[in-house]
């Protein structure tokens, strides 16, 4: 692996800039095939120059990854993959280790040569999620794991899960867990699709029946699991930001080629995302085409629309400023998260009253075929996948404001003590 040229302390964005561009003159070929190209990447240190050096970055600044992200894009370079991987798993393991996986799974996220889903919720844990009963036992040099998760996003293609699991039944239910990596592709894991009401197909069901992982496949402790997946989760409340999609030269370049199948495969199952997320974007334009432009009450409610939006805009910049500067997740992802569920319910107030009974109908001849009535239909998954917005609203009460904990009597019972879903 080459050796860092700056020293972090003598960083300024020209110099990153200039080094990073001096290398891609030297480097740079979008004839390599993806892979080779991202180990060459990987090798130089310049795919996450903000990671410990041992583990493949430079140890510099968070603010060098916009800068060198923002370079690579300007001069039309692919970079790392999309996906949770890089999103999620990374990031987990960065944070807690242990160091035989960091060295076992961060080359390969790097590269994309191993892809992740994520196994959380439950059937009958979702907003509860500390008491899931997916469980976990230690047979010889393997964990056998029993259960079933759902709302499992890529499961059908990722080659590792990031899964929790009830390791200690003995212990209080937030203490009694355990977070591993899952080999997917095994016969003890059967994963099935789950059709939605607006007619795409997105998440699975996964049922695990016997599924092995290697006993040394822990992401932390064993029954630290919960502060584990609190990393995991705060990640995935940035705002969907390792969700958006990367656009890449149409010439036809191996680098290119692969790395846009790459995007376009990952990107399948979130196709209705922005439905999902109100399509702010189309409410102006739909007042106009129906001459409803004039009429205040529609005004109002798309003007009310729009300041949702840019106040929301503000929090995710005020997140990206944080990142930039080395601050750990924090409560802006709640907020922000919150702030994304009232711009889409409002978004989705404002369609109903332009398109107002056609907002019902489906199909080619509908507004925007269908488009208006996907978005009502979609709306409601904002406010409930990565947490619902109760659970965030628990979160910055008692994370952030010191209010009190809602009163249980469940963090100190031994967890098979307790009344649960069955």
């Amino acid at each position: 692996m080459d050796d860092p040229v700056s020293d972090a302390a003598s960083l300024t964005p020209e110099l990153v800039r200039d080094e990073l561009r001096e290398w891609l003159g030297d480097n740079w070929d979008p004839d390599l095939s993806l892979l080779d190209w991202r180990q060459r990447l990987v090798s130089s240190r310049w795919a996450v120059p903000s990671w410990p050096a041992r583990w493949h970055g430079r140890g510099w600044p968070a603010w060098t990854e916009d800068i060198v992200a923002a370079e690579m894009a300007r001069q039309g370079v692919v970079g790392t993959p999309v996906g949770s991987g890089m999103g999620l798993v990374a990031p987990t393991l960065l944070a807690h280790g242990p160091d035989p996986l960091r060295e076992r799974f961060l080359p390969a996220i790097l590269t994309g040569q191993e892809t992740w889903c994520q196994l959380f919720s439950e059937p009958g844990s979702g907003s509860d999620l500390a008491g899931l009963t997916t469980r976990a036992e230690a047979d010889g040099e393997e964990w056998v794991v029993n259960g079933q998760k759902v709302w499992n996003t890529s499961a059908h293609h990722a080659d590792f899960g990031m899964l929790l699991v009830r390791t200690d039944w003995n212990a209080p239910k937030h203490r009694g867990i355990t977070y591993l990596a899952l080999p997917m592709d095994q016969a003890g894991v059967l994963v099935r699709p789950l059709r939605q009401i607006n007619g795409h197909a997105s998440f699975n069901e996964v049922f695990l029946t016997d599924a092995r992982a290697p006993l040394d496949h822990v992401i932390g402790d064993v029954g630290d699991g919960w502060r584990v997946a609190q990393t995991t989760l705060a990640y995935e409340r940035r705002f969907g930001a390792f969700f958006s999609g990367r656009r890449y030269d149409p010439a036809p370049r191996r680098a290119f080629a692969e790395a846009r199948a790459e995007a376009e495969e990952h990107f399948k199952p979130y196709i209705w995302y922005p439905q999902r997320a109100g399509r702010v974007d189309l409410l102006i334009e739909q007042a106009r085409t129906t001459g409803q432009a004039g009429d205040p009450v529609v005004r109002q409610a798309v003007a009310r629309t729009l300041a949702l939006q840019k106040v929301s805009g503000w929090t995710a910049e005020r997140a990206r400023v944080a990142r930039a500067t080395g601050r750990q997740p924090g409560p802006e992802g709640s907020i922000g998260k919150l702030a994304l569920s009232g711009v889409a319910r409002s978004a989705a107030a404002a369609h109903s009253l332009i398109a107002k009974s056609s907002a019902l109908l489906a199909g080619p001849d509908a507004p925007l075929a269908g488009t208006i009535t996907e978005i009502l239909v979609s709306v409601p998954a904002q406010s409930i996948a990565g947490g619902t917005d109760e659970i965030q609203r628990n979160i910055l009460a008692e994370r952030i404001l010191g209010l009190p904990r809602e009163p249980s009597d469940d963090r100190n019972r031994p967890f098979r003590d307790l009344p649960r879903n069955l």
